[in-house]
């Protein structure tokens, strides 16, 4: 497993999930680095683990900048460049989003972190680990998030990449499990397929971009083409091949879902790892999009965060 991540077998911590690995490696730099400084950024668009553990990073006394995007969903170099300070001490920006499958340019990301702080650089490669190259080593990220159960591999497990040096506190103690970084017994079973489904994912993965990419554009193409006041949400080449996002106006959402489970068409009415009663995606309306209107009048409130993954 750390072979294929391109890195060192002391550098991998194994967590039960993204959501575990983004919140270990969110606030477990800051709490270990709080002598450094008390100043961390992260984007609008991030996953839940990542934007609640901010939350609770400024009720504890840190200072947050959370970086908008462009319409397409891409962080810009130069902004991060001028949020950049002498008491950052941690940026997080996930690699990929999960509702609207821009790529973000990250290995430029982390060489404008390097030229203005020392500030550590963690990314949230849960929905790109698998799905494009992916290696914590050529991106030079210090910190990489990803989950198993992506990669077609069981749920419940996942990997925090550390890289050599890095100050972390453990969220979880009570044992010297993972050289003291992560308490309690590990999942061997789960361990033992997330390493299997990276090795495939790594070892098909030209064959599998080339099929899936040609699935999107096909999908982007005829939607587009065929459906009336269509818009494609996300970057149009920057976007992972696996990934279409859409965004229909005038049209009730529940409806839609209604009328695509009747054609055998599974959509979700908010994303994956959300529960509980949907509501206006964080994804979307800060890509330059205008707020959502109220249920029913407009389908840009229920299916701005409407994915296929094909």
């Amino acid at each position: 497993m750390a072979a294929d991540s391109g890195v060192a077998a002391n550098e991998v911590i194994v967590t039960a999930g993204g959501t575990e690995g983004d919140t270990v490696g969110f606030r477990g730099v800051e709490q270990r680095n709080a002598d450094r400084g008390r100043h961390v950024i992260t984007t609008t668009i991030e996953h839940d683990a990542v934007l609640r553990s901010a939350d609770e990073l400024e009720r504890d006394g840190f200072e947050v900048t959370r970086l908008p995007v462009d319409r397409t969903g891409l962080v810009d170099p130069a902004a991060l460049g001028r949020a950049l300070r002498k008491d950052t001490i941690l940026v997080s920006i996930m690699a990929a989003n999960n509702e609207i499958g821009s790529i973000e340019p990250i290995a430029e990301l982390v060489s404008v972190t390097r030229e203005h702080s020392d500030a550590y650089f963690h990314t949230d490669a849960v929905q790109s680990t698998g799905k494009i190259p992916v290696s914590a080593e050529e991106l030079g990220v210090d910190l990489l998030s990803m989950s198993a159960h992506k990669l077609h591999g069981p749920k419940g497990v996942g990997a925090l990449i550390v890289r050599s040096g890095v100050r972390l506190q453990p969220q979880i103690v009570g044992g010297g499990h993972e050289r003291n970084r992560r308490a309690g017994t590990e999942n061997v079973a789960g361990i033992v397929g997330l390493a299997k489904a990276l090795m495939i994912a790594q070892r098909d993965l030209v064959k599998n971009t080339e099929h899936l990419t040609r699935l999107r554009d096909r999908l982007i193409e005829g939607v587009l083409d065929r459906i009336p006041r269509a818009e494609l949400t996300g970057h149009p080449v920057k976007r992972l091949p696996h990934h279409a996002s859409f965004l229909f106006q005038a049209v009730e959402g529940e409806s839609l879902l209604l009328q695509l489970d009747m054609e055998g068409i599974a959509a979700p009415s908010a994303p994956a790892c959300t529960s509980g009663p949907p509501g206006p995606s964080h994804g979307l309306p800060a890509p330059g999009s205008p707020r959502a209107r109220p249920r029913g009048s407009d389908a840009a409130h229920s299916l701005r965060w409407r994915r296929l993954d094909l």
